[in-house]
């Protein structure tokens, strides 16, 4: 019995090819929802793949519901995807490390992936914010930093806001002093910079279309293989800020 394909049938094979393609190619925007306040970032799916698939599988999974950001430096950056909190501090549970992408420049407004001094295929869960233009520093250091997304709308104001708060250690916090800090008070998840959760909330495939991120072309300047992180291994939070959480928060 011959088969025979149909002006319609085509069509609607063309019809769903395309929609395959939209589906695999979109321009994701994801949402922070924070104890500080909500904001939006626009991912880079098609310049940076490997980077927003890790990333969207974390937020899939919801591993980053109840993290908290651990790290922030005033003008620099702020970093969370480290640590869960309920009672105590978790770590997260990360998958393997992934490739390094550094397509675009790390300038005010980008979320990157932090990673290990020195090991420039290391990023696994946690990101940060640059709050400033870090683009001669983290463009090339240590094979240069993964931006794979932009704050988009008024969400600075928001990112901004958890830069401005006063820190214990690295760690922003609310409603806790200096003087806490240095006694080694108790903290409490209200003290804390909570990432709700982060959420999904447009796939389309056109929603970067009118973002201009800044490619990075310093690393252009430096052989593949070159190394021009200092070794610090910063970006990863540190064993101890963990300890003296759950040491503030043992009862």
């Amino acid at each position: 019995m011959k088969s025979f394909i149909t002006a319609g049938s085509l069509a609607s094979g063309i019809a769903l090819a395309a929609a395959t393609l939209a589906t695999q190619a979109h321009a994701t925007i994801v949402e922070f929802q924070t104890s500080q306040g909500s904001f939006q970032v626009n991912l880079f799916d098609q310049q940076t793949p490997t980077t927003v698939a890790n990333f969207l599988g974390y937020v899939e999974r919801g591993d980053y519901q109840s993290s908290y950001i651990h790290r922030s430096v005033e003008d620099f950056i702020i970093q969370g995807g480290a640590y869960t909190f309920d009672e105590q501090a978790e770590v997260i549970e990360t998958q393997a490390p992934i490739i390094n992408e550094p397509v675009y420049s790390n300038v005010a407004g980008t979320i990157a992936m932090a990673k290990r001094g020195g090991y420039v295929n290391s990023a696994t869960s946690q990101w940060f914010f640059n709050i400033s233009d870090n683009s001669a520093n983290l463009d090339l250091q240590n094979g240069g930093f993964t931006v794979f997304g932009q704050v988009i709308g008024e969400g600075m104001t928001v990112v901004k806001a958890i830069n401005a708060l006063q820190t214990c250690g690295e760690i922003p916090m609310v409603d806790y002093s200096t003087e806490q800090c240095s006694q080694g008070d108790d903290a409490v998840r209200a003290n804390l910079v909570m990432i709700n959760d982060i959420i999904v909330i447009d796939n389309d495939p056109n929603s970067a279309i009118d973002l201009t991120p800044v490619e990075n072309t310093l690393i252009d300047e430096v052989e593949p293989d070159s190394d021009s992180d200092s070794g610090a291994a910063w970006w990863f939070a540190p064993l101890a800020l963990l300890v003296a959480l759950r040491r503030r928060t043992k009862r």
